[in-house]
């Protein structure tokens, strides 16, 4: 049976839309969205097709593949059939000259063409109004994280260890852990914002390889299938008595999705350093799940920390060596990389029901990444996690 989104909730979510847009953007007159993943926020499901929406009159989806599926699985008002960009544009009344658009994703030869067919000349960014919004989830929205969350919580928490055994491949492990996420629940796919990322599981690593870099903006890495694939876990990389295990990946349950990263000590015990830091990083996550109220400006949480470390806790906090980066969290939803971000320069204020991925995590030479990530959801008490309290280094 379909799970549709309620109408109530997409009609909240363009009301909020246009209250941003006129708060941020008050020239605007009409936004023109391409995106899947917006337009499914948007009318509750994603086609080949594109949604109008003017700031006075209704909104207008027109879609072409498919037509009859969006019909069948949206309650938005407003579905139209759409063969080509001049059947949108016959339907529509004169756009004006300067369209709102989503400018970090349109690639420039459709602009070319939304030009030509809809005969506007200039455009502006709509990115910012539409992270903002975004950012905040529903009561609706929470649920589906946290049933996220609790699939995430049961498989790295209690079944991940009965997987483990010695001689596994890197790759063995993330078909396992994958198949088994995707078994309680899991979507199946990973959807991230960055552009040109591919994602099926995150970063599953023995060891060292937690070290090796990646072109993925995170702390973590492991050595991939190669250099044509590299999110993913090796074949030859297998798993020996002593090793750390790293399992940095998203959940997703109906579009909406959870972070986690867990820990794992293979029939042996880490240094007395490695642990040491492990536990650093975790009062770092419990430091800043306290901060996650509203009217805490992400800026300055990640300033707070950053300044309290010493030298060489910070030499390998948040990555290794040189592929440091430059934030502590995130948020996360649709995407799992979404506006705020746990940095420098977002100076806005953080809202109640913004959900954010806290990662703290150190390198060590010779053993790989420890650290935590969990999800939580901005109260007025501090952050709820919604992705299980296991510390991590759990004994296998």
């Amino acid at each position: 049976m379909i799970q549709k989104v309620p109408k109530t909730e997409l009609e909240q979510r363009l009301k909020r839309f246009r209250a941003k847009m006129d708060e941020k953007e008050p020239e605007w007159k009409l936004a023109l969205i391409i995106g899947k993943v917006n337009q499914y926020y948007f009318t509750g499901t994603m086609q080949e097709g594109m949604l109008f929406i003017p700031r006075d009159g209704e909104a207008v989806y027109f879609a072409r593949r498919s037509y009859d599926r969006a019909v069948d699985e949206s309650l938005f008002s407003d579905i139209r059939p759409m063969e080509t960009y001049r059947d949108a544009a016959s339907s529509m009344c004169r756009l004006p000259e300067t369209v709102y658009l989503e400018s970090s994703i349109i690639p420039l030869a459709m602009f070319e063409r939304l030009k030509k067919y809809f005969g506007f000349t200039g455009f502006k960014s709509l990115d910012y109004c539409m992270s903002a919004v975004r950012a905040v989830k529903s009561g609706y929205e929470l649920d589906l994280m946290k049933k996220a969350g609790a699939i995430h919580k049961k498989v790295l928490e209690e079944y991940v260890p009965s997987i483990l055994r010695e001689g596994m491949s890197e790759a063995e492990l993330t078909v396992e852990v994958y198949s088994t996420l995707f078994r309680e629940g899991h979507q199946g796919v990973s959807r991230f914002s960055m552009f040109d990322t591919e994602m099926l599981m995150g970063h599953v690593a023995f060891g060292v390889s937690s070290l090796y870099p990646t072109y993925f903006d995170g702390p973590g890495g492991n050595y991939g299938l190669g250099p044509a694939v590299q999110l993913f876990g090796s074949r030859e990389c297998r798993l020996k008595e002593g090793d750390l295990v790293f399992i940095d990946t998203g959940c997703g349950y109906e579009g909406y999705h959870s972070d986690k990263t867990m820990t794992y000590v293979f029939k042996g015990q880490l240094p007395r350093h490695a642990v040491e830091y492990h536990k650093k990083c975790l009062e770092i996550q419990d430091k800043i799940a306290q901060m996650l109220k509203p009217g805490e400006i992400p800026s300055n949480i990640y300033n707070t920390i950053m300044n309290s470390l010493d030298e060489d806790f910070h030499r390998n906090f948040m990555g290794y060596g040189k592929r440091k980066v430059k934030f502590l969290g995130h948020g996360i939803g649709l995407h799992v990389d979404e506006y705020p971000v746990l940095a420098k320069g977002f100076d806005e204020p953080l809202e109640e029901g913004m959900v954010l991925a806290v990662e703290p995590k150190v390198g060590i030479e010779g053993i790989g990444m420890v650290g935590t990530e969990n999800t939580f959801v901005v109260t007025k008490n501090g952050g709820e996690c919604i992705t299980g309290t296991h510390p991590g280094l759990m004994v296998v």
